[in-house]
């Protein structure tokens, strides 16, 4: 398959699929993937299903998850329902694919002094540590995505009313609110930090984008840049998080908090409540423990002299 086809392909999946940009670019990497296996000699437009089955078993032998492996067999799917719209395979071999079974983990969620802790820990002496504490505080206060924090623009941010505007996965926004902590070091960031890294900026970038969060260099930050970045905090700080772990975090003190299920499904963007209803699991296992912490004192007490 030729980078020309992948790219035509890659077309079928924002169009006609309406596939988020990224679920389309790790889709072109699993046929890719798939094109190593079967070799030089063989294409994957001619496969056939039980080469789509050996792949899928050689997926799984290598340890991917289930997860991922529901993503490959979604992108061998798509892969031949695209080459039979386009006349050029009467069949589709993936279709009789069965599901890979999906992990059920809970998601880890940090402690409210674990958050404290991590935060606390970042340095406020340079442009980058105000950058980092407005950008992590933001991200646990309004449950972001990496995504979502990379891609927000300064026209986003509603001060008076503490409000972003989010553009999350498939192209959809969303209106959520931040907190007053998470403001007053966005704004100290704004007025003083992001000026200074935008002084560095080279001269082939131009202030166009409006990007909230900056690099060293001026430009808007990465993803792979905010994952560095939490990598030297956790060093920092002694927590050993991720950054999806905050967006788990934000979700479970909600409804400890009082909030519903269905407005935290709002807040994070899920479109499913199903997709929402894991943190209420997590709910349950701290309502064990606590309801067990009570009573081994409470028969602690009265067997006591």
């Amino acid at each position: 398959m030729t980078e020309i086809q992948l790219r035509t392909f890659y077309g079928y999946l924002i169009s006609a699929e309406a596939r988020a940009p990224l679920t389309a670019k790790t889709y072109l990497n699993t046929l890719r993937v798939f094109q190593e296996q079967l070799g030089a000699e063989r294409l994957i437009e001619n496969a056939g299903e039980q080469d789509c089955v050996q792949f899928m078993l050689m997926r799984s032998e290598q340890g991917i998850t289930g997860r991922t492996l529901a993503k490959d067999q979604a992108a061998l799917r798509s892969f031949y329902r695209f080459l039979q719209l386009e006349n050029l395979r009467s069949d589709n071999p993936a279709e009789q694919l069965e599901m890979p079974r999906l992990e059920k983990n809970l998601p880890r969620v940090l402690a409210l002094d674990e958050v404290n802790t991590l935060l606390s820990a970042i340095p406020l002496d340079t442009p980058n540590g105000i950058r980092d504490r407005a950008l992590f505080e933001l991200i646990y206060s309004a449950g972001l995505r990496v995504s979502e924090a990379v891609s927000l623009s300064l026209e986003d941010v509603f001060f008076n009313e503490q409000l972003l505007k989010v553009h999350g996965k498939g192209g959809k926004e969303r209106i959520i609110p931040f907190g007053s902590q998470a403001g007053e070091y966005l704004m100290q960031y704004l007025k003083t930090a992001r000026p200074a890294l935008l002084k560095s900026q080279h001269r082939e970038h131009t202030e166009t984008t409006g990007a909230v969060f900056l690099n060293n260099r001026g430009a808007r930050l990465t993803r792979k840049g905010i994952w560095k970045r939490l990598q030297d905090i956790e060093q920092l700080s002694g927590v050993t998080t991720k950054i999806h772990t905050l967006r788990h975090s934000y979700a479970t003190h909600l409804l400890a908090g009082g909030a519903d299920l269905r407005s935290v499904q709002c807040l994070l963007g899920h479109s499913s409540i199903t997709t929402t209803q894991v943190y209420t699991h997590i709910e349950d296992k701290d309502l064990e423990a606590y309801h067990r912490r009570f009573f081994e004192q409470d028969g602690a007490a009265k067997n006591s002299p």
